[in-house]
């Protein structure tokens, strides 16, 4: 396994071993002790999937505390370009983002923990992502950042097709007042 790590401390980019051979190939995709080893929770509550057309676009997504979620992403088919932007009102990466191309391919996963909004552009068709939560959903908890805040000016490599009536209503960056 081989470990990304960025300016925004806590984000990770995780290459896993894959061993193949001519039946296909073998990964582990999580192990507590491993991830654990790396700074993550030891347990995750909720598993999540979500399934996208090619350019759908979904985010800017996070929970407040106390149901702040920590994320782990994969993609099982497909691809995405997949961000998380630094909410947390004293790191010195406030309203910086990362950015990150998930993919059946390659097989990372990135790990986002709490106090990041999340999002992601479908870059294929019939894109299928899985992701592990250290929160359960919790709606009430739900907030969302603008995906095309001009303030944050994430450069999403196509623009989106299809994005959420919630989404395309988020809060602006600049009216956002933190809880992290």
């Amino acid at each position: 396994m081989d470990i990304q790590k960025f300016d925004c401390e806590g984000l990770l980019l995780i290459k896993p071993d894959v061993f193949s051979d001519e039946r296909g190939h073998f990964l582990e995709t999580f192990s507590n002790a491993k991830y654990a080893a790396l700074g993550m929770p030891e347990s995750f509550v909720q598993d999540n999937e979500s399934f996208s057309h090619r350019l759908v676009l979904r985010g800017l997504h996070f929970q407040v505390p106390p149901h702040a979620q920590g994320k782990l992403i994969r993609v099982v088919r497909g691809s995405i370009f997949d961000v998380a932007v630094d909410i947390r009102k004293n790191s010195p990466t406030f309203g910086k983002w990362i950015s990150v191309v998930l993919s059946d391919e390659n097989k990372y996963q990135f790990w986002i923990p709490a106090g990041f909004a999340h999002g992601f552009l479908s870059l294929e068709e019939s894109t299928v992502i899985n992701y592990k939560c250290t929160s359960l959903y919790h709606s009430a908890s739900e907030r969302t950042l603008l995906w095309n805040d001009p303030a944050l000016q994430i450069a999403w490599p196509e623009k989106p097709q299809i994005v959420s009536s919630k989404d395309e209503k988020g809060e602006l960056f600049a009216d956002f007042n933190s809880p992290f």
